[in-house]
């Protein structure tokens, strides 16, 4: 039995707070003041996964928010860390994950003297988080850890920062005082409670519903936070209305459900009088609602557990609330008085028809073996070998213009939270972090990482991090040499004193991505032709060990999606 009087620092008391809050993973870089904070927090059985830069780790600790609902932590070192970390806390913000950030500080007395690494951390995160606090004693630690992870998980989740200078890490107290310290702050604990949905709002939606002759369900990746999949089945199925992920929302229903209409989007979001938007917000990937995509008479009822958001969008009939508390009402009331579309229902044939269609076409394209590779070719290679694997699916992550965009159109989800992407802010740079959180999250998942060269670059030397931690992840990289496919200048366009420059689009011609992971003891494979990447796939998924497959694709093949074209 521990000495009452043992004297411990703020470091381990930091720990105890994660630990005792339900915190048993971190990610992260050390150095002063924060080493000592990691090794505390590694003896009291949280695992500390140690990156390269700040930016990769933030990433990864904001996608293992969403795919645990726990609030991921990063933990960064003073003033550049923090900084670096931004990435990170900023992708969580935008995306709405639950996420904390914890960075080390200037000594409080050598503040605005310049002192090292000093910074205004809690001024520079305040844009991109929903609350941050700085810990200026030690006895207001265990308060400033419970708050953070309490308020990055209410509500809409999102990124909260903690700060905690040098010379509040290096306080004590005794063993006792520590854990009334905690006590009393696990006690006052308070926890934002959601609003429930109105029963009379429930029966407005219900009427909406049931006038509509085109409803549409629309859902997004906050109900894959919810984990509300369960109850979207159920609506789908009770009332025969065809459905569209937005490109996280997918495998909440399979891909290759009956009523998906992602084969048929121009028709389903142009056409639909009624659309039931759940855990998705009317942004830029829904063309924020707005005609010509949309009819401009569509009825939107949007789900959502922000009230703001509602407030903001102002849509036809706004339900504020959890989305699968929400559903859950809604089944229930629509049981009591059940309607079901059927598949003889003309709005029903009329997606149906399209989906086959339109499917029938890339079928079409993707039964080609086109070589030198285009994006197609090897995009259907890789969807046979996930589809092969069975149950449970691979975490798929995919970042990059091109690569991207085709393999939303032709790789398929079948589970939910199964697929990682730039997301809402379009942010690259996010793969391997995501590759990592994914690998740590849900360990008896293999990891897919489809990236274009240029996604890849950003954050490459996190391989060795996959080697390091003999992560079960393959990273796949479709080479062509540049952003967008390296350099597709016009002859006028290279003019000028630097005209011997490679173009800015463009990178060293046929880079050995694969050899980068062998540095480290990973597995690297080069393919350029169906059946080298068929074998590449089949080892490297079967080994479930770090490797990288470069895969060769021709500069001049792809170009950017219809949604981004106009911004380029």
């Amino acid at each position: 039995m521990a000495d009452k009087s043992t004297v411990i620092d703020s470091n381990l008391l930091v720990a105890k707070a994660l630990a005792r809050a339900g915190i048993d993973r971190m990610f992260g870089v050390v150095g002063i003041p924060v080493t000592s904070l990691a090794n505390r927090a590694v003896a009291l059985g949280i695992r500390f996964i140690a990156f390269h830069n700040e930016q990769s780790a933030g990433y990864a600790a904001s996608a293992y928010g969403y795919l645990t609902g726990l609030p991921g932590i990063l933990l960064t070192v003073s003033g550049p860390g923090c900084v670096h970390g931004l990435a990170g806390l900023s992708n969580a913000a935008v995306n709405g994950w639950p996420m904390v950030m914890i960075s080390g500080s200037c000594d409080q007395k050598d503040f605005g003297r310049g002192d090292f690494q000093e910074l205004d951390q809690i001024a520079a995160v305040k844009p991109f988080v929903k609350f941050s606090v700085k810990a200026k004693d030690i006895k207001e630690i265990p308060n400033s850890v419970f708050s953070v992870i309490d308020h990055a998980r209410s509500g809409r989740p999102g990124g909260c920062y903690l700060d905690i200078p040098s010379d509040v890490l290096h306080q004590t107290v005794t063993e006792s005082e520590a854990n009334k310290l905690l006590d009393d702050a696990e006690s006052s604990r308070k926890i934002e409670s959601v609003k429930s949905v109105s029963i009379d709002e429930i029966a407005k939606a219900i009427s909406l519903i049931r006038k509509a002759e085109r409803p549409l369900i629309v859902f997004g990746k906050g109900a894959a936070i919810a984990r509300a999949e369960g109850e979207l089945k159920e609506l789908v199925e009770k009332t025969g209305i065809p459905f569209l992920p937005t490109p996280m929302g997918k495998g909440l229903l399979p891909d290759s459900h009956e009523l998906a209409a992602t084969a048929a989007r121009s028709l389903a979001i142009g056409k639909c009088d009624v659309a039931i938007i759940v855990g998705a917000r009317l942004n830029w990937l829904l063309h924020f609602g707005e005609p010509p995509k949309w009819s401009k008479d569509v009825k939107f009822i949007l789900v959502d557990i922000d009230e703001g958001e509602i407030e903001l969008r102002k849509p036809y009939l706004g339900l504020v609330g959890d989305a699968k508390r929400t559903l859950k009402v809604l089944n229930k009331e629509i049981k009591d008085d059940p309607f079901c579309l059927g598949r003889s229902h003309p709005w029903v044939e009329a997606i149906t028809n399209k989906t086959k269609e339109n499917v029938l076409r890339m079928e079409a394209q993707l039964a080609k073996d086109v070589v030198p590779f285009n994006f197609l070719t090897p995009m259907r290679i890789i969807r046979d070998a996930i589809s092969a694997l069975g149950s449970p699916a691979p975490i798929l992550v995919s970042e990059g213009a091109n690569t991207m965009d085709v393999g939303r159109s032709v790789l398929v989800q079948m589970e939910p939270r199964t697929r990682l992407d730039a997301g809402t802010w379009g942010t690259m740079g996010v793969g391997l972090g995501y590759c990592i959180a994914a690998a740590v999250a849900s360990p008896d998942r293999l990891v897919v990482a489809v990236e274009g060269d240029s996604g890849f670059g950003f954050s490459a030397m996190e391989v060795e991090t996959l080697v390091r931690y003999q992560l079960a992840v393959v990273v796949i990289v479709f080479n062509n040499g540049g952003v967008y496919g390296g350099d597709r200048r016009s002859a006028e366009d290279i003019t000028g004193p630097f005209k011997d420059d490679p173009a800015p689009t463009s990178f060293v011609p046929g880079a050995a991505y694969h050899v980068l992971i062998e540095a480290f003891g990973g597995k690297g494979y080069l393919v350029g032709t169906p059946d080298e990447l068929k074998s590449a796939l089949t080892e490297s998924f079967s080994a479930r060990k770090p490797a990288v497959i470069n895969v060769t694709i021709d500069p001049y093949a792809g170009a950017e999606s219809g949604r981004m074209q106009h911004k380029n």
